[in-house]
C-alpha cells in the first residue's frame, strides 16, 4: 500500500511540473501531511505571460478542493437474505444440508455398527470430519435432479479416509469407499489437535518461552494463538527423521503459528503424527 501510495504522488507531483514548465498553466497541488486541515491548499504560481481563470489572477479554488458540499452518510450493513433450508441447482449447500449430509453419512446400516470402533483426531469416539461438499450430477442426469453431498471423514483407528455421497432428497448413502494412504488437506480441528500435543509435549517448552516473552503472559490454551498448517507429505522433504517414516500411511501435519494480533512464533521444526501422537522436531 505504501509503494502504491508513493507511486501515485509521484505522478500527480510530475505532473504539475509539466502543466507549469510545459503548458504555462497554474496547477493546485496539495502536499498530504504538509498542511493542516484548515489550511487552503497551495497553489503554485503561473509562469509569465500566461493567463488563468478568475479575477484574482490565480486558479480558482473549486468546492470540490475547499471541501465544501454535504459529507457523505455513514456506511450501512446490508444483511445477508436468509438461508433456505434446501439449495437449488448448482447451489452452494446450505447449512441445513451440510448438516443433513453428516448425519446421514454417519447413520447408515453398515456403518452404525463400526462407528464406536473409529476415531478422531482427538482419540474419541467416531471418524473426523474433513469435509463436505456438493456433488456433481450423475452422468446423463439433467440439471435440477437430486442434490447429493460427498462427505468425507478419516478413521484415526485404521488410518482410514471414508468418502461417502448421499442423496440429500432420499436420505440413502449412495456411494461408500475407504483408502489408505490418501491424505486430504487438514480440517481446522485436526490441526488445533496437533497444536495441543504440540503445547502438551517437552518439546512445546520454547513455544511458550517464546509467547510469554512476547506478550509477558503465560500461554495455556490454543485459544492464545493464531495457527495454521497442512498435511507433513515426507516426499517434498529431505532427511526425514525414522520417528516420521511412517507420514502418509499416518496422518501427519506441520503447523504455523503466531500470537493473537502479534509476532510469529517458529514452529515449522515441528510435526505431529496424529495417528501416533507424537512431536517430533526435524530439520
Amino acid at each position: 500500500m505504501y509503494e502504491l501510495v508513493r507511486r501515485h504522488l509521484g505522478k500527480v507531483v510530475a505532473g504539475a511540473a509539466m502543466a507549469v514548465t510545459g503548458t504555462a498553466v497554474a496547477v493546485a497541488v496539495t502536499l498530504p501531511g504538509s498542511a493542516g486541515a484548515d489550511e487552503a491548499p497551495r497553489v503554485a504560481s503561473a509562469a509569465p505571460g500566461s493567463t488563468t481563470s478568475g479575477t484574482s489572477g490565480t486558479a480558482g479554488t473549486t468546492d470540490a478542493a475547499r471541501g465544501d458540499g454535504p459529507a457523505p452518510g455513514p456506511a450501512t450493513l446490508a444483511s445477508a437474505p436468509p438461508e433456505g433450508a434446501k439449495g437449488v441447482g448448482t447451489d452452494p449447500l446450505t447449512d441445513d444440508e451440510l448438516e443433513r449430509a453428516e448425519a446421514l453419512a454417519l447413520t447408515p446400516p453398515a456403518a452404525a455398527a463400526q462407528r464406536d470402533a473409529r476415531r478422531n483426531a482427538e482419540g474419541g469416539r467416531g471418524p473426523q470430519h474433513l469435509a463436505t461438499e456438493l456433488a456433481d450430477p450423475a452422468p446423463g442426469e439433467r440439471s435440477g435432479g437430486p442434490r447429493r453431498a460427498v462427505v468425507r471423514f478419516y478413521d484415526y483407528g485404521r488410518d482410514e479416509l471414508l468418502t461417502r455421497t448421499v442423496n440429500l432428497d432420499t436420505g440413502k448413502v449412495e456411494r461408500s469407499g475407504a483408502q489408505r494412504g490418501v491424505q486430504p488437506s487438514a480440517h481446522p480441528e485436526e490441526l488445533r489437535a496437533a497444536l495441543r500435543l504440540i503445547l502438551d509435549s517437552p518439546l512445546g517448552k520454547g513455544v511458550k518461552e517464546d509467547y510469554e516473552d512476547a506478550t509477558g503472559k503465560e500461554l495455556t490454551s490454543t485459544d492464545q494463538l493464531w495457527f495454521n498448517g497442512d498435511v507433513y507429505r515426507t516426499y517434498r522433504e529431505e532427511n526425514v527423521p525414522p520417528q516420521l517414516a511412517k507420514c502418509g500411511e499416518h496422518r501427519c501435519v506441520r503447523l504455523v503459528t503466531k500470537v493473537l494480533n502479534g509476532a510469529w512464533i517458529d514452529t515449522r521444526g515441528l510435526v505431529v503424527d496424529l495417528s501416533a501422537r507424537t512431536v517430533t522436531r526435524v530439520g
